[in-house]
């Protein structure tokens, strides 16, 4: 426990803390010089708050399609007696290990139109195969006998996805909801890749320019203090309000996490 939060404690401090004694390295776990001027840098800037909605609309809406395209996805790969099974597997494996490339990725989405819109982040990423790997074998490790007994009752195969396996699946669902919601969260590459316009960031490339200028602030001698000081602890600060809300979210889907990962990866 020590080894795990002790780093995390000194990030809050040397966010906390002035420029001298970060650079001294005087801050281990209790706040020097105790000062809010970044917090007070970063928080002031409105395009920061409109960068923050745009992170917690792009992750709320890649969550949920994610959510929906791979648990059926995954169901339908349950299913032995599926025909063309072994190539739906296959076409889900294959994209594990070989991918277009970065330039053709980027003339297929601009081609596309997808250019500056939210889909050009929520739709490459939507399925990702070790979360769909995970799902199907969960749905294979549930009794056949229900969805039997469901079908015998006259149920369709939507109607016992729908009140049968998925009232069933809330552990492993939550898990995913979980890996995908943190993924979008922190990504920060496919919006700086597809977006040119800073108003459509998430606050996650807000947050990497800040850095990269601060450093380069600092790298050519600016004598602005309060750029002195954004340089010195920007990155802690950084890392504080990015994770905040998973934190806060985390307690929340923690039960279900170890069961939901067991369940998926161990087929009984």
């Amino acid at each position: 426990m020590i080894a795990t939060l002790y780093p995390f404690v000194n990030i809050i401090a040397r966010s906390l803390s002035e420029e001298g004694y970060i650079r001294s390295g005087q801050v281990n776990i209790i706040p020097r010089g105790f000062n809010l001027d970044t917090y007070r840098v970063v928080m002031s800037d409105s395009m920061f708050w409109i960068n923050y909605r745009n992170t917690i609309v792009y992750t709320v809406v890649a969550t949920i399609i994610s959510i929906v395209l791979t648990t059926c996805y995954a169901y339908v790969l349950s299913k032995n007696d599926l025909k063309g099974r072994g190539a739906l597997v296959g076409v889900a494996v294959f994209t594990m290990f070989f991918s277009g490339g970065l330039i053709p990725n980027y003339i297929l989405i601009t081609s596309l139109g997808l250019k500056n819109s939210i889909w050009a982040i929520v739709l490459p990423n939507a399925i990702n195969v070790f979360n769909l790997l995970v799902m199907k074998a969960f749905f294979e490790s549930l009794p056949t006998e229900l969805e039997e007994a469901a079908a015998v009752d006259g149920l369709s195969t939507y109607g016992i996805l729908w009140r049968i396996v998925l009232p069933l699946s809330k552990a492993i669902i939550a898990t995913m909801v979980l890996f995908y919601a943190v993924s979008f969260w922190n990504s920060w590459f496919t919006a700086f890749l597809y977006m040119d316009r800073s108003e459509l960031f998430p606050v996650t490339v807000y947050l990497r320019n800040l850095i990269a200028g601060a450093t380069t602030a600092t790298s050519s001698g600016s004598s602005s203090d309060s750029l002195a000081q954004t340089a010195a602890n920007i990155q802690s600060v950084t890392i504080i309000l990015t994770v905040l809300p998973i934190m806060v979210v985390y307690p929340f889907i923690q039960r279900y996490f170890v069961s939901g990962i067991m369940l998926g990866a161990v087929k009984g």
